[in-house]
């Protein structure tokens, strides 16, 4: 694997494995939005969700199926991002704006997943 290709992994799963490794260890208000949304067991939930996104940009990061890892993520990542993010429903201008940004933020994580996911086999051993 390249060295560009390998550090392009590495900063795209960084944001997997730092925010996953926080709603594993301290799922904090995440808990009370899972719990609105009607997640049942909603602080398991989170914490389950947290270390799925760490064991998926762990993978990401070191190339160990990074394809899998890719979708994995990105199908996490949707979900988490509408239930989270839905600026359109929110009243307070600065909430929203937070929320938009945030949006377009994870929606720009979500492309970066479906390049690797759609980018052809790395021929190398990992890929």
């Amino acid at each position: 694997m390249s060295f560009l290709r390998r550090a392009g992994l590495v900063g795209l799963a960084a944001p997997f494995v730092v925010m996953g490794w926080s709603g594993a260890t301290e799922p904090g208000g995440r808990v009370a939005l899972a719990a609105s949304l009607g997640i049942p067991s909603p602080e398991v939930a989170v914490r389950f969700n947290g270390a799925a996104m760490v064991a998926g940009g762990l993978a990401l990061a070191t190339g160990v199926l990074p394809r899998a890892a890719a979708l994995g993520l990105a199908a996490s990542l949707v979900p988490t991002t509408l239930a989270a993010h839905s600026y359109w429903r929110t009243e307070d201008p600065k909430m929203r704006t937070i929320n938009r940004i945030q949006f377009l933020k994870n929606l720009g994580l979500l492309g970066g997943l479906v390049a690797v996911a759609a980018a052809p086999r790395d021929p190398s051993p990992g890929a």
